[in-house]
């Protein structure tokens, strides 16, 4: 098997499918409205084949449980919208959308991967995180769920409760989920934030900047009064 080329003609085509696919959602639901429901449904349930059937194809290839287990950021993302997906949860949507749009996208843009094109851990990697994107967007900018006033404290709020709690996993069974204790082997924005801990210290301010940034095209507009508002 071909090793992953970062940028590479397999990487960008992943890339332009995730965005199509994205694009081509929103508009289907601006457009016809009616489509709105049985798409959400349908992403979600697509999200749930997909975390399955990886699970699956790990666990053939001997992946330990301990691995497996959906404590990075980028796989709690996946349950999250799922839940979103099919409630149109407020709280879930807005922290959906951070962790998508400022997490999700960069881990695809720089995939901590082995392996290229047509290698199952690739083809399961780029489908699971681009359907995570797929759907944060689905939600806020198809169906007009923008985070309101106060989205972005609490959002970053929630995130650091998410690393506590992860943080107590990994002193407890030796793990590295959300990259707590080292950084990954493969290059990310993290090798940029210095050396342990001070990348964590960093990736929480950059976290609120790109947060920030995400959050300005919807200072001044409310979103609709249609789901559940909590």
């Amino acid at each position: 098997m071909r090793p992953f080329v970062l940028f590479g003609a397999s990487h960008l085509a992943a890339l332009l499918v995730i965005s199509l696919t994205a694009v081509g959602l929103v508009w289907l639901v601006r457009r016809h409205p009616a489509t709105a429901t049985p798409t959400r449904y349908g992403l979600a349930l697509a999200l749930v084949g997909l975390a399955v059937a990886v699970l699956v194809l790990e666990r053939r290839a001997g992946t330990s449980w301990a691995y497996l287990a959906p404590l990075h950021l980028c796989d709690a993302a996946i349950l999250l919208g799922v839940w979103a997906l099919l409630t149109r949860h407020r709280l879930a949507i807005e922290i959906l959308y951070f962790w998508a749009c400022a997490g999700t996208v960069l881990a695809l843009l720089t995939p901590d991967l082995g392996h290229d094109f047509p290698h199952p851990h690739f083809l399961s990697y780029f489908s699971l995180h681009g359907a995570v994107v797929v759907a944060a967007l689905l939600l806020v900018a198809g169906l007009g769920y923008g985070p309101r006033p106060g989205a972005v404290w609490r959002a970053l709020l929630w995130t650091h409760v998410y690393a506590v709690a992860v943080g107590v996993v990994n002193v407890a069974f030796g793990t590295n989920f959300l990259y707590l204790c080292a950084k990954p082997l493969a290059p990310t924005p993290l090798d940029w934030f210095g050396p342990w801990p001070v990348y964590l210290l960093v990736g929480s301010f950059v976290a609120l900047g790109l947060f920030t940034l995400l959050a300005l095209p919807f200072r001044r507009k409310a979103g609709p009064g249609r789901g559940p508002s909590a």
